[in-house]
């Protein structure tokens, strides 16, 4: 069963900086659109950066500028740079397919942004 890991998060203050990666069983991130979903505390998960196979990356309007999403087909890897953090930014990430189709969402990585 294809498992997707995430890793990275942790307690910044705001401006901060955190680089969250993500790895999976066998070649799913290399042959697929990859996305970083983030789900802050009483709301619905939502799409933060996806990235094509050939490393096209979009962005939700709250993070433009400040998260770089990347991936490295050597390593089988998609990682998401996070910058000037804010406490709005306090969530639990997720990397999954793009869109998120086909498997069972990871434990996901807590990021909590506060001083």
């Amino acid at each position: 069963q294809v498992q997707l890991v995430e890793s990275g998060g942790g307690l910044v203050p705001p401006g901060g900086s955190l680089r969250l990666s993500c790895a999976a069983s066998g070649s799913i991130i290399r042959d697929n659109a990859m996305g970083w979903y983030r789900q802050i505390s009483g709301k619905e998960r939502e799409l933060v950066a996806s990235i094509t196979r050939g490393g096209t990356s979009t962005y939700a309007d709250s993070v433009k500028g400040r998260f770089t999403i990347s991936r490295d087909h050597v390593s089988g890897t998609v990682d998401l740079q996070m910058n000037s953090l804010q406490p709005e930014d306090t969530a639990v990430y997720y990397c999954h397919l793009f869109p998120p189709v086909g498997y069972t969402w990871g434990q996901g990585t807590q990021v909590t942004v506060s001083s």
